[in-house]
């Protein structure tokens, strides 16, 4: 694997060509595997044999794994996507009552304020930069950070730290006194919001999580607490984050099905769901562990081995999207047969928020500048440093043509 990261689509079709599952080398020359195919990686996400908990990391409970290593906090990190059986039960019971169908749908008058105000502002910097604007920094971030940091009771104050630490602990080319610096600090930042959600508990789920913990005390760690707060920040923003960026720049790329949405052929829920099967927010994601030798899609994984859930290659996989798989269509039947938000027990909980927050913003952004475009080629924008996240560093776009 690329620590570097870059666009994904190529070499997964390099590697799909080859099969569903291939060996790869991670990050420090550590084996592991990744299963690319449709098929292959949703018999995989589902399969009683394979765990999440890292005491099935053969080669990190054998002391091969090094402090600092870039992808150590995916594997080690006490929360819902490190737990199995009982505790990923327990956990994810805790967090459900926050994404459900109703409380998603509550949100919706506040996410859509959000939004129009965060064009008001999108509109500003574009005045100020000769009428280019970078619409990831105005827009496509501060919609979902401000979204899940809200829902947890965190103040303004943290969101753009609290985003920087999500970028290094996310990234595979950082080096170990990074990662380790990265790590000690977002947990130092989510202890504090912990500390004051604890004096001054709010009508926020931080202050739930941890009524719940003293209420019962087995049933939240201290650990499992900060743990828990760190994967719903990092996922509740950075994927949707990723997904309105990879939408738009789609869209700004695909005129003729920006056209049929406007047309009425096509719906913004539409652009969604091809955005997350064809260039997935999530490219590799880590770690799950087979606790048995494991035959999936004709290749054997071996008991212990760390297993990259491969979505941006599921998702152009042409076994199961056929011959066009590599091509943008929202008219496509077969869209919502992706992966990218997960399968199986550990299904991303807040797919219905990610879905919502936007569509939203699709819909407001291109129904405000109608004319809206890409500022320099889509060849131009810089990719990410991680093989984890799959989307552009910046989106300059022109507001107005």
């Amino acid at each position: 694997m690329d620590p570097a990261g870059g666009c994904p689509h190529a070499a997964n079709a390099r590697l799909l060509a080859r099969g569903a599952v291939t060996p790869v080398i991670l990050p420090g020359e550590v084996e592991g595997m990744a299963v690319l195919g449709h098929d292959a990686l949703k018999e995989f996400l589902s399969h009683p044999d394979v765990a999440k908990n890292a005491q099935h990391f053969a080669a990190l409970q054998a002391g091969e794994i090094p402090d600092g290593w870039p992808l150590k906090t995916f594997a080690t990190v006490q929360g819902m996507t490190t737990a199995d059986g009982v505790d990923h039960r327990r956990l994810r019971s805790l967090m459900s009552k926050a994404f459900t169908a109703r409380r998603v749908e509550e949100l919706r008058p506040r996410i859509e304020a959000l939004t129009a105000s965060l064009l008001d502002e999108l509109e500003e910097a574009a005045a100020a930069g000769d009428g280019v604007a970078d619409l990831r920094t105005h827009f496509a971030l501060p919609l979902p950070m401000g979204v899940i940091c809200e829902l947890l009771g965190v103040d303004a104050g943290h969101h753009d730290r609290l985003h920087e630490l999500s970028n290094q602990i996310v990234a595979t080319d950082i080096g170990p006194e990074e990662a380790t610096a990265a790590n000690r600090e977002m947990v130092e930042v989510l202890s504090a919001v912990a500390a004051a959600r604890t004096e001054s508990p709010g009508d926020d789920l931080t202050s739930a999580l941890i009524a719940a913990r003293e209420a019962n005390g087995d049933r939240l760690s201290p650990h499992e607490l900060i743990g828990t707060l760190m994967l719903t920040i990092i996922a509740g923003h950075e994927t949707t984050l990723n997904l309105i960026t990879n939408a738009v720049r789609a869209l700004c790329t695909h005129r003729d099905q920006l056209a049929l949405v406007r047309s009425g052929s096509a719906s913004w829920a539409n652009v969604v769901e091809e955005t997350l099967r064809w260039d997935s927010p999530v490219s590799y994601f880590p770690f799950r562990y087979p606790t048995r030798d494991l035959r999936i899609g004709g290749t054997v994984i071996p008991k212990g081995t760390p297993v990259l859930a491969g979505y941006s290659a599921a998702g152009r996989d042409t076994s199961a999207h056929g011959p066009d798989a590599g091509r943008f269509d929202i008219t496509r039947t077969d869209a919502a047969r992706h992966l990218s938000l997960g399968h199986g027990a550990h299904y991303c909980m807040g797919a219905p928020l990610a879905r919502m927050e936007a569509t939203a913003a699709l819909e407001q952004l291109f129904t405000r500048f109608p004319d809206l475009d890409l500022a320099v080629p889509e060849s131009e924008l810089p990719r990410h440093a991680t093989f984890v996240g799959n989307s552009v560093q910046r989106l300059p776009v022109r507001l107005r043509g």
